[in-house]
């Protein structure tokens, strides 16, 4: 799944920011990746970090974000034609905790279950059933739906998160974030006014995407809120090593490997790329986060469905025979550019709040 994550200053406990900081943390600590920073050897847990100042650079890392996240949904509907959902989320999740298990045993920086206390067998269940059904829900949705409709409805997820640790963690929620919240809704209905009727008729395979979609981000919210609890005891690389590897081993019985074998090459290699996508798109989040404002990269990264909307059209173009253009109107683009604001708002209420205190004092 590929989603925006809350930030901001109150959001800062959400399990999106502390997901990217801890990660962009951890990449440093236990050896370096491409977007690392030269940090030693280390698996102690970070301490808040702060930005670097340098907003170009980790402006110019969150639209690569951007548009890795945005043309993923593509390349799997291209890879979804041949290979069922669950085996392509297998691919994904083993081949990206293989190499996390690699990297984090040559740093020797391997998990201990003992740190997480107690709770954590639970909590860690909790998130490998919501991350495992979030993928394979998504992809279900994917198959019916168009990839910039299926981008553009799994926006509702970060909301979701920000709502769920409104009941659990008792967090803050502003007049900003209602009316991020209220500009997100009406954009959605503007973007199905095509489809309304046959969105509250009879249950269609356009209904049915939308609502395997939404439950998508459901549960990827109860992922998040698990995940939250994880990182009092784990960095975010061993959380992602652990979660990945155990939902394959959750999903194995179901998955068909050998569907690799009946692949075209172009699908092939965008298995490859789809596979890579969740490591190379987080490193490039966690490393703008070193140098840009959470909020800001958060708010930023709003814009993620408009590159899916834009690629899918540059695509259909070159390769008609392979990308199939949307099919929405002006009035449901409009939506989509009110559903992109109000994310972005959302994000940045927690700054604009902050901003807003000062002056009344």
């Amino acid at each position: 799944m590929v989603t925006r994550p809350p930030a901001g200053r109150a959001a800062r406990n959400l399990p999106g920011v502390r997901h990217a900081q801890a990660l962009e943390w951890a990449i440093g600590r236990c050896g370096g990746l491409p977007f690392s920073r030269p940090y030693g050897l280390s698996c102690e847990f970070p301490s808040m970090h702060v930005s670097s100042g340098r907003w170009l650079y980790g402006l110019f890392l969150t639209m690569v974000t951007a548009l890795l996240w945005g043309i993923l949904p593509i390349k799997l509907k291209q890879v979804l034609q041949t290979m069922d959902p669950v085996t392509v989320t297998w691919y994904r999740l083993f081949s990206s905790g293989l190499i996390l298990l690699l990297w984090l045993a040559a740093s020797r920086c391997l998990p201990r279950l003992a740190a997480l206390g107690r709770s954590g067998p639970w909590l860690l269940a909790l998130a490998i059933g919501g991350l495992a059904a979030n993928y394979v829900l998504y992809l279900l949705g994917l198959q019916l739906l168009s990839p910039g409709t299926t981008q553009l409805l799994i926006q509702i997820a970060p909301i979701l998160l920000l709502l769920g640790s409104l009941l659990v963690f008792r967090e803050a929620f502003d007049s900003w974030q209602a009316l991020g919240l209220a500009v997100l809704l009406g954009g959605f209905a503007l973007f199905f006014n095509q489809r309304l009727a046959e969105l509250f008729g009879a249950l269609g395979d356009y209904s049915l995407g939308v609502l395997l979609v939404l439950l998508a981000a459901l549960v990827w919210a109860f992922y998040g809120l698990a995940q939250k609890q994880l990182l009092s005891g784990w960095n975010s690389l061993q959380i992602m090593m652990v979660i990945y590897l155990c939902c394959a081993a959750l999903l194995t019985p179901w998955a068909q490997p050998l569907q690799a074998l009946e692949l075209s090459a172009l699908q092939g290699w965008l298995l490859a790329a789809c596979c890579l996508n969740t490591l190379v798109a987080y490193g490039a989040f966690a490393e703008a986060l070193a140098h840009w404002e959470a909020s800001r990269v958060s708010a930023a990264l709003a814009v993620t469905p408009l590159v899916t909307f834009a690629s899918v059209a540059l695509a259909a173009l070159l390769w008609p025979l392979h990308v199939q253009p949307e099919d929405i109107n002006a009035l449901g683009y409009a939506g989509a550019l009110l559903v992109v604001a109000g994310s972005a708002l959302t994000a940045l209420a927690p700054t604009l709040r902050a901003r807003r205190r000062p002056r009344a004092g």
